[in-house]
């Protein structure tokens, strides 16, 4: 009799259930949803912390009203993005590291050189727009999520798009 290795039958049995979810396409469905939801997640967080970076700093109080109401969207949408995710049993995703020190910083040494509502919108311009990128491009790499994900994912790209251009006034 041939000995076979722990490690075959397991990688065995680890490839036939893969394939198996596959095959169904609920296991896609649910994979898809939460990394839609865990990148929204990040979004929404990282919207309201590059927000809170700012408003200390707004003059305006016009400007000062559009991004405390942007913030409360965000966390509005948060809330919705973490009842998801606890159906799933996720705790969701923070921004990347990187990407959290570099907008702080970034805001920092902007608001020490030129303090001004000018200099705030085009921060927030230029994070919007980014955060518009890559939820579209997560929307469209997780195409198989379900539709309240997308819809949560569309309305936040929305949310980015709409306060970029309500801003646009103080460039």
């Amino acid at each position: 009799m041939k000995a076979v290795c722990p490690c075959n039958i397991f990688r065995s049995a680890r490839e036939y259930w893969k394939q198996k979810r596959e095959r169904t396409g609920y296991a896609v469905i649910e994979q898809d949803t939460v990394r839609l939801l865990r990148e929204c997640d990040a979004g929404a967080k990282m919207g309201i912390s590059s927000i809170e970076d700012v408003l200390g700093h707004v003059r305006a109080e016009a400007l000062e009203t559009l991004l405390a109401d942007c913030k409360r969207e965000h966390e509005k949408l948060r809330t919705e993005i973490q009842e998801l995710l606890t159906r799933y049993r996720d705790e969701g995703k923070a921004p990347p590291a990187l990407a959290s020190v570099m907008s702080e910083l970034t805001t920092k040494i902007k608001l020490a050189l030129h303090d001004s509502d000018e200099a705030i919108a085009d921060l927030m311009t230029k994070g919007c727009d980014m955060g518009v990128k890559s939820l579209s491009r997560y929307l469209n790499q997780y195409a198989a999520a379900d539709e309240a994900s997308k819809e949560i994912a569309k309305q936040l790209i929305k949310l980015e798009e709409t306060l970029a251009a309500d801003i646009r006034p103080y460039l």
